[in-house]
Parts: C-alpha cells; structure tokens; sequence
C-alpha cells in the first residue's frame, strides 16, 4: 500500500500539483470566511465546500470545469435549505436525504457535471447534519458556502490554472452494453436501498451520528460500476477508517482542538486527501477520517468513544452497500472487465501509431493525449479487476492470472511512455524497424482483441535504439498477455 501512494508514477507531477493546489485554496477559502466574520461553524462549512469544488469537478475542458464550479451552489444552496428546515422533522428530512441520494447518483447521467453537482448535493446535505445546522444559521451558511466556492474558483481558474498548459485528457466511455444510463439508473436504485438500510441501522446505533452511515454507504458507490468493485471499495473504506481513527487516537486526540496544530494537520490530511485519490482509496479514506476528528476536535465533541461509533457507523453503511450490490439489481465483474482491458490494448496500439509517426515527423502527430486516456483507461482496468486480485478472494487461479495481466499492462504502459519521451525528442529519427514493429504491435493487439493467434515474440538481444527497446518491450509484453488472458482453466478472467 505504501508503494502505491509513494511509487505509482506522477507524469507531469499532476497529483503534487492537484494536492498542492487544494492546500492554497482551501487555506485561502478558510481564510476569507475568517475575514468575511463567519463562525467556527461557517469556516468549517466554507472550507468543506472549497474541498469539494476543487475535488469533485473533474470536466474535461477548464471551460467547462468553470462552468460547473459556478453550478455547485445552485445544487448546494437548495439542499441546504431543505436540510436545515427538516432538522427538527425527523421522518421528512430522512426521506429528503434518501430522495438526494438517489437523484445524486441518478445525475450521473450527465455525466462529469451530473456527478460533481450529485455529489456536492448530497454532502451539503450530509455537512449539515455534521454541524447541526438550522435556518437561524442559514444566512451565514449561504455566505460562507459562496466565498468559498468563488475562492478555490479563483485558485483553480486564475492563480494556478496549470490545466491550461497540457492537453484535455480524454475521459473514457462506459463499455459498450453497459451504457451510463443504464448503470446509474440501477446504481441510483441501489444507492437509495443501501442508504435506507444504513439510515435505520445507523439510527439504531446512534441518533445523533446516523448519518455517517449513510455517507459511507454513498462514498462506496462513487466511481464504481460492477458488484465486485463495489465490495471491494466497501472493505478499503472500513480498512480506511479503521487505520484513521487508530491514528486519531495518536494525533487528533492530543491535539485538542488546538488551532495552530489542529490547522497544521488539516492541511496535511487535505494534501494527503487529493495526493492519494487516484491511487489508494484507503489512504484516502485514512486521510478524510483524520481530517474529520480533527473537525471534532475544534468542535470541542472528540473522544474515543465518538471514534468508537465512526467505525461501528462505517461498518453498517459498508454492509448497506454490499447488501445492495448484491440483491438489488446486480452489475456483474464480467460485464465490464473484458471491454476495459480489450480498450486499453487498442489505446497501446494508439499510443504507438501516434509516437510513430511522431517519429517519422508527421505533421501535428502527438502521442501525449493517448497516453493520457492510457492512464485513464489502465485506471478502470485495475478497478474493475481489483475483486479479483484482492486477497480475501477464494479464486486463487483467476486472481494469479488478473495479476499477471496487470503487470503486463503496466509493462507495456511504461514501454510507451518510454517511446513517448524518445519521440519527444527533436534529434530522434525514424527508419524501417520502426514501422516494421509498430506494424507488429499492431498486428499483436488485432489478435489479443479479435481472438486470433498471437504472432511470438522472438527473445534476444535488446535494441541499441531507444525507440526500437521501447518497441521490442512492448512487443514481448503483448505477446505474454495472451496466456492469463485466454487460460483455458476455470472461467474466463473477466467471469466474477
């Protein structure tokens, strides 16, 4: 786990800068609330909001990334409303918060946008049972939820817009067969079960801290399309926060409250938060937790038996989850396993037609946007796979073989960026070989995705040329892949 963080490779330093960049605007948001003359509770809530603008809004355009970070109060402010009028109608406000999870997830629809405004509804929602809020401190809580908002957009978009300096990433379509659709409208379904079922349980284990249930119910259905990888989510949340409040007890629990130390280490768990979303959900989750009972700790209410109930309350909105996924109109591993690993091999073979011809000095030739989609695509790979590979899973066969088509993945990920950097480089020239090997990536990738025979791949002595060693690698990677991946023993990889 420690390798992962500390290890996976950063191109173009973007999660130091992503984490970098929270810190400033958080910080910045926290501070203009303090000068604006809000509350304790009107920083908090101001700094939260920041948090979420700058971590939810993930369009592919800065363009349009500004256009929904101006959206999110008017997703916010409404729900806000509502929650604060219900605060004191139990049985009113538990529907309404149940209707913004399903609408929340059922926004997914639209994609990127439908997805941040979902979720920056439903924890406007949740932070308002976290600070108790009523319309009394209505007002205050508008305030502080528009200063803070226009000022992470002033960090993100005008003080550190580094977004302008590379090219839009290339966001990956749902499979084909399992369109978007049809996915959030069942997860929309699922979402909604599972958090009833936490909200009563949790209500159960505590009537004042219900709703941390519910937020770990909704959290485990973020980003995750497949009852596998939703299980799997569920149990690195628990491990999370499990780890996190264990490191409560050693950091957040002295500290007091303490306002100097206790915003020292907010600002660590928020980098800490943006640095390790992309690679660890349970670091993550380890950091929002801390994070959390340090919010307590100003709030004067941390102790152990509060973190006590976090992790009681965690568990019951994990099994909510898991119970969902598992009886509530089910998506199954092997509806998408298979297509994201056929579309990544057709992105390698993508990746070097482009830094070929990059090669050969092809006008407008540039490999940096597939490489990219590369990312983003061996992301959903090891995300749907994760069931899989896990090391509670009894499938001892399948789970070797998902972890041998994972590291040849990434092998064939680094022999591209590899070729990409050499292409990058104005002195480097293109011959023959070249073409000849692009030719037979090509030819390798046709057959792993069309079930033809795999031509070998002849072992020796590596290639002197950059280029030619990036190409070479490459080939031997995709021809070891067609081994794990058509195993003729058990079923096939993807069948979970």
């Amino acid at each position: 786990m420690l390798k992962k963080v500390f290890v996976s490779p950063d191109p173009g330093r973007s999660r130091l800068r992503f984490a970098a960049r929270a810190v400033l605007g958080i910080g910045l948001a926290v501070a203009v609330c303090g000068l604006a003359g809000t509350s304790l509770v009107g920083a908090i809530i101001g700094g939260l909001a920041a948090l979420l603008a700058l971590f939810t809004v993930t369009d592919a355009t800065v363009r349009g990334q500004a256009v929904t970070t101006a959206l999110l109060p008017v997703a916010g402010l409404p729900v806000l409303t509502a929650a604060a009028a219900l605060h004191d109608l139990p049985v009113a406000r538990d529907v309404t918060f149940l209707a913004v999870v399903g609408a929340g997830v059922y926004a997914r629809r639209w994609g990127p946008r439908g997805h941040s405004l979902g979720v920056f509804a439903f924890m406007t929602f949740f932070i308002a049972q976290f600070l108790h809020a009523t319309t009394d401190r209505l007002p205050e809580m508008y305030a502080a939820v528009l200063l803070s908002v226009a000022t992470a957009a002033a960090v993100r978009f005008g003080l550190w817009c580094y977004e302008l300096r590379r090219p839009a990433p290339a966001v990956p379509a749902p499979p084909a067969g399992t369109g978007l659709a049809r996915i959030t409208t069942r997860q929309a379904v699922q979402a909604t079960a599972g958090a009833g079922f936490a909200l009563v349980v949790g209500q159960l284990v505590s009537g004042d801290r219900w709703y941390w249930a519910v937020g770990a119910t909704w959290w485990v259905f973020v980003n995750t399309t497949s009852r596998g990888e939703t299980l799997v989510r569920g149990f690195r949340r628990v491990l999370g926060t499990v780890v996190g409040i264990g490191l409560g007890f050693l950091i957040a629990v002295p500290v007091a409250g303490s306002p100097v130390p206790t915003a020292v280490l907010a600002a660590a768990c928020v980098f800490g938060i943006f640095y390790t979303a992309a690679v660890s959900y349970t670091w993550m989750m380890l950091c929002v937790t801390l994070l959390a009972e340090l919010l307590y700790g100003l709030l004067g209410v941390l102790s152990p038996g509060l973190l006590a109930l976090r992790i009681a309350e965690t568990g019951v909105g994990a099994l909510g989850a898991a119970l969902a996924v598992l009886f509530v109109l089910p998506v199954t591993t092997h509806a998408v396993t298979d297509v994201w690993i056929q579309r990544a091999l057709r992105c390698v073979h993508a990746c070097t037609a482009e830094a070929a011809a990059r090669l050969a000095g092809t006008e407008g030739a540039d490999p940096a946007p597939r490489v990219a989609e590369l990312e983003q695509l061996l992301g959903r790979v090891r995300l749907s796979v994760a069931p899989l590979v896990h090391p509670l899973s009894p499938m001892y066969g399948r789970r070797r073989r998902a972890r041998r088509v994972l590291d040849l993945l990434d092998d064939c990920a680094r022999e591209i960026r590899g070729l990409v950097a050499v292409a990058a480089d104005p002195e480097a020239s293109h011959d023959a070989r070249l073409a000849a090997a692009c030719w037979r990536v090509e030819a390798a990738v046709e057959a792993l995705t069309g079930g033809g025979s795999v031509p070998a791949h002849a072992d020796g002595p590596r290639a002197a040329e950059p280029a030619l060693a990036h190409l070479h690698g490459l080939e031997h990677a995709l021809a070891e892949l067609a081994a794990p991946l058509r195993s003729p023993s058990g079923s096939r990889l993807a069948g979970a």
